[in-house]
């Protein structure tokens, strides 16, 4: 039987799509290109709202495998739970990690060097000069050292650190050194001098930049949030950076969007970019090479790649536990105590 297969990108615009499935275009619209009981893969549209990508899922009946094309899944879980068993749900892994970690590191350097503060001047016509850290000789700490993490560290290795710091869910090593486990997460925070997030939003993740986290991080040291918004607890962050102990560059934030009167847009010392560590140049070709990739495998009957977890095999309403054991995901929050007097 042909497969139904829903594409948000014109499938006529993807080359080398194999032949067999029939391919329907909808990115989100009223009118769906067919009926959503036939489909068999869903690759759900990019950037559009979550009621929007989760609208045809109840009635997707005959589906097989959710593709998403963002490496979080965060946005789909609530609908998983009425899915067939079966059912086998799949990120967009080696998609943006070339985007996120140009973004990364674009934070960390505009935030440390002073660009908000020239942009302003520039704005108002002033010369105004001044004395900024730099990137040389500090210490970086990555929390989520997965295939993002990776990339991030990739780009810092020119850059002329002390030292780059790793934290993934559990222990193991790479090729640039170990990978520490996030029980060793409050003894690393005192040293790190930029601590760039990003980690998969789960349950065990969720907020896991609380008052503690925060406490233990040394004076002056930047968050760089590249990761969810509710990975850090909003509130708890304003106390920080209104104090002017810490500095923050987020490109996600909790509640996002932020509303216009939100004090983060205000507090000193943040640097804040509207989640736009995916959607460049660069998304477009990975992704079509991933959706090449992933229905050629469906059609030959093979494995899929970037599983994330299958229906029926597990309570999917606290599917996160499938999540953190990808590489570079975080899990279970240690205690975070404070650091100092």
């Amino acid at each position: 039987m042909t497969a139904d297969v829903w594409l948000p990108i014109p499938p006529d615009e993807i080359d080398g799509l194999p032949e067999g499935p029939r391919y329907h275009f909808w990115d989100g619209a009223e009118t769906y290109p067919a009926d959503p009981e036939d489909c068999d893969v869903y690759v759900v549209p990019y950037m559009k709202p979550a009621e929007v990508c989760l609208r045809p899922l109840p009635r997707m009946r005959s589906v097989r495998v959710v593709q998403t094309l963002s490496a979080g899944v965060d946005h789909v879980r609530p609908a998983l739970k009425d899915l067939p068993p079966g059912v086998r749900l799949c990120n967009a892994r080696g998609v943006h990690e070339a985007s996120t970690a140009e973004l990364a590191l674009t934070l960390i350097l505009a935030s440390l060097r002073g660009i908000p503060g020239f942009v302003r001047a520039q704005d108002r016509g002033e010369w105004q000069g001044g004395f900024r850290p730099a990137l040389a000789d500090r210490s970086v700490l990555i929390v989520g050292y997965g295939s993002i993490g990776a990339a991030i560290e990739d780009r810092l290795a020119p850059f002329e650190l002390a030292r780059v710091a790793r934290v993934a869910r559990s222990a193991r090593t790479t090729e640039r050194g170990p990978v520490h486990p996030l029980t060793e997460l409050p003894s690393l925070l005192p040293d790190a001098d930029v601590v760039v997030l990003s980690t998969p939003l789960t349950d065990s993740t969720r907020h896991l930049v609380d008052a503690g986290f925060l406490a233990r991080m040394k004076d002056g040291a930047l968050l760089v949030n590249v990761a969810r918004g509710p990975v850090v607890d909003t509130k708890a962050l304003l106390t920080e950076v209104e104090s002017g102990r810490l500095t923050a560059a987020l490109d996600v934030t909790d509640p996002e969007p932020l509303p216009r009167d939100h004090p983060l847009w205000r507090a000193p010392g943040v640097l804040i970019t509207p989640h736009v560590g995916g959607p460049t140049s660069a998304f477009l070709p990975r992704a079509e090479r991933l959706l090449r990739d992933q229905l050629r495998r469906f059609v030959n009957q093979e494995e899929l790649g970037n599983v994330i977890l299958v229906t029926g095999t597990e309570d999917v309403q606290s599917a996160s536990s499938t999540v953190r054991d990808s590489p570079g995901a975080v899990g279970t929050r240690p205690s975070v105590g404070r650091h100092g007097a």
